[in-house]
């Protein structure tokens, strides 16, 4: 049990302000020896009325109710505090809080539908309140998956929609209680407006379709658990062969073939995205991997004419990467000129800085096997080393 009084100005009086004892109760004579013994003239400055103070109950290895909390903190009613003499009440408005008591009831472990790439749901709400998510605006998530941004941000009381290139995931899901929409039922929210099977490589907006969002929010497949895919298959996008067409007899179950979809190709298209299909002073929230240079060498973002980058928060995942939240403004209207402009800030984006996505780097940057070089290879008991993950999972 460790009791500790904090003061704005007593911070140095580390020994007399923190007591640790062991046993049940901790208001002994033993501690109240300690503090009647502790030398007046350093003691008795911190005790005046112009200072105060707080008394905080910690515990190790269990817990304690609040009436146990208030018993221990009145058992110190020994030491010589003297009452505040002058009371200052601020009036104002409340413009934000935190609402620690969320993330239990909507922890992933406890998640009806849940995949291998769910976004924690922590992390999902910090996205929907960067976005500004609240009631009347509609958020956007062009890699919806199992939902888990979209959920968040429908509980900040937003319109949601969602799409993904796999429709066995916004569609079926594990059964018909066990889907997207089984997460929003679960926790008692609005249902999304639509999920859709799209490609954000080949979106099937109408050319006349503008500023429909407040908001976008996502976590782009980088390729470190999951890589990102589009519409046709490896030859179709090498061009050896012809498109194909679905047979009228197989629309109703065929599964479309895809390709390797690049982070390079993925970022700018969801800009692009972002720059048409947002309304004025919109957000584009999203997460951009990191590989960490030892050097400490400035890492460069993507951008676009539309938009200005308003917010960066790294999360360090492992030794060797990271990966930043980018939140982003919109700040001027989509146009011909700025496409062009955008075009052309991607090709140098990509020509100088985005070498070590194009190939899938990051993958084998970040899954590097362990270090065997102290192994001898005539052994028996030497074996190919395998990759292995050295960060968390997201």
């Amino acid at each position: 049990m460790t009791i500790r009084t904090r003061t704005n100005q007593a911070r140095s009086l580390r020994n007399y302000r923190t007591c640790t004892l062991s046993g049940r109760y901790v208001a002994t004579e033993q501690l109240k020896d300690s503090i009647g013994s502790f030398p007046d003239s350093r003691k008795l400055p911190f005790l005046a009325s112009d200072s105060t103070f707080r008394i905080s109950v910690e515990t190790f290895g269990k817990a304690l109710t609040f009436d146990e909390q208030r018993e221990r903190i009145n058992s110190l009613t020994y030491i010589p505090f003297e009452p505040i003499l002058q009371r200052r009440i601020f009036f104002g408005r409340e413009v934000g809080f935190a609402d620690r008591k969320l993330l239990p009831a909507f922890q992933l472990k406890s998640r009806t539908y849940l995949g291998p790439t769910a976004m924690d749901a922590e992390m999902a709400f910090l996205m929907a309140n960067q976005a500004k998510a609240t009631s009347g605006k509609l958020v956007y998530d062009p890699f919806v998956g199992t939902g888990s941004i979209l959920v968040s941000a429908a509980r900040f009381g937003a319109m949601t929609m969602g799409a993904d290139i796999d429709i066995r995931v916004v569609r079926d899901g594990r059964g018909p209680d066990c889907n997207v929409w089984s997460n929003f039922k679960q926790y008692g929210l609005p249902m999304p407006v639509a999920l859709l099977r799209m490609d954000n490589n080949l979106p099937p907006w109408r050319s006349g379709l503008n500023e429909i969002f407040d908001a976008i929010i996502c976590d782009p497949p980088y390729g470190v658990r999951a890589g990102g895919r589009k519409s046709g298959g490896r030859k179709i996008l090498r061009g050896t062969v012809d498109p194909y067409t679905v047979p009228e007899d197989k629309r109703t179950d065929h599964i479309p073939s895809t390709g390797a979809y690049s982070l390079v190709e993925c970022v700018h298209d969801l800009l692009h995205l972002a720059a048409r299909m947002l309304v004025m002073k919109g957000r584009l929230v999203f997460f951009f991997p990191v590989l960490r240079d030892e050097n400490g060498s400035e890492v460069k973002f993507p951008e676009h004419p539309c938009f200005k980058l308003v917010a960066v928060s790294e999360q360090i995942l492992s030794s060797r990467y990271s990966r930043v939240l980018l939140t982003m403004v919109k700040v001027e209207p989509y146009s011909q000129e700025v496409e062009e402009a955008a075009r052309l800030m991607h090709l140098e984006f990509r020509e100088n800085h985005l070498k070590w996505l194009e190939e899938g780097n990051i993958h084998s940057s970040v899954f590097k096997p362990s270090d065997h070089s102290q192994i001898r290879a005539d052994t028996k008991s030497f074996k190919d080393p395998k990759p292995k993950y050295r960060g968390k999972y997201v």
